[in-house]
């Protein structure tokens, strides 16, 4: 996906709320903005959203010297999801269909995204989506897609999203690798987070090699494109990894609430739609 216009103004507004987040020295947050914006003029707008999240991230935490902004919230994110998981796990064990109920709260966990501005309540978002109509809905090509894998790739998203990636994991009953981000951006899930959230009882967890919020190939270690190469199934969770991959000339299934404008645009859907789609099947 490319980045929009729109993209640009949303970028200065995340660096604002980051650099909120990592300091109230307000000489610093005003360095911040002045830089980001200035690096505005020079946004390829080829590249995918994602990949400028890197410039914008890495000016941060260069101006304020803090590594990992949203650290303490991811924490309480991932504390507030594991509390909420045992009645989750029961609520999948009785459903008709376990493996949609569990595809339904994986995407619920999706509006854990602080890229965004936009509030959320956990529980009342899972609700919601437990009954809420598909946009995009390649349910049985999913199912197709996994009756056939050997070896299964699952790109995780956000921190504390990632809780509810356990269960769908459960679910799949195949082997599978969850991809986590090099190194803290926004509050998408790294190493430390995925083992937090309990995904290494489920999975084998590997890095990405992304430092973007979003997977971006090309960015990516040798050792994970061996693993996307030879997946016979790839999820991929979330925005961000929707901007880095759906231009990608192999089958992917992505699960993601469209929370932004831009990208329910580029999806052909409305913004708050559910979406479980997949490319080149």
């Amino acid at each position: 996906m490319k980045t929009y216009l729109d993209c640009l103004p949303c970028f200065v507004e995340q660096a604002l709320r980051a650099a909120r987040i990592a300091t109230n020295d307000d000489k610093v947050i005003k360095q911040v903005l002045d830089e980001v914006g200035c690096m505005i003029k020079d946004t390829p707008m080829e590249n995918t959203p994602a990949e400028s999240g890197i410039r914008v991230y890495g000016k941060i935490r260069e101006i304020t010297g803090v590594a990992d902004p949203y650290r303490e919230i991811k924490q309480r994110h991932i504390a507030e999801a594991r509390a909420l998981y045992p009645e989750l796990e029961k609520m999948v064990a009785k459903a008709k269909d376990p493996l949609l109920t569990a595809i339904r709260i994986a995407i619920a966990g999706n509006v854990i995204d602080l890229g965004i501005n936009k509030t959320f309540n956990l529980v009342a978002d899972i609700k919601e989506i437990l009954i809420k109509d598909f946009a995009v809905f390649d349910y049985e090509a999913f199912k197709k897609a996994l009756y056939n894998a050997e070896k299964v790739l699952y790109i995780g998203d956000n921190a504390g999203e990632s809780v509810f990636d356990k269960l769908l994991i459960k679910q799949l009953n195949k082997p599978v690798k969850f991809a986590v981000r090099s190194q803290p951006i926004i509050n998408d899930a790294t190493m430390e987070d995925a083992l937090a959230s309990g995904l290494d009882e489920v999975a084998e967890l590997i890095d990405s090699g992304s430092k973007a919020p979003g997977t971006i190939l090309r960015h990516s270690t040798p050792e994970f494109m061996e693993v996307y190469q030879k997946a016979d199934l790839v999820i991929s969770k979330g925005q961000g990894n929707y901007e880095g991959l759906s231009d990608e000339d192999r089958p992917i299934f992505f699960l993601l609430k469209a929370k932004c404008p831009v990208i329910a645009r580029d999806m052909g859907v409305q913004e708050g739609d559910i979406v479980l789609k997949g490319i080149n099947l």
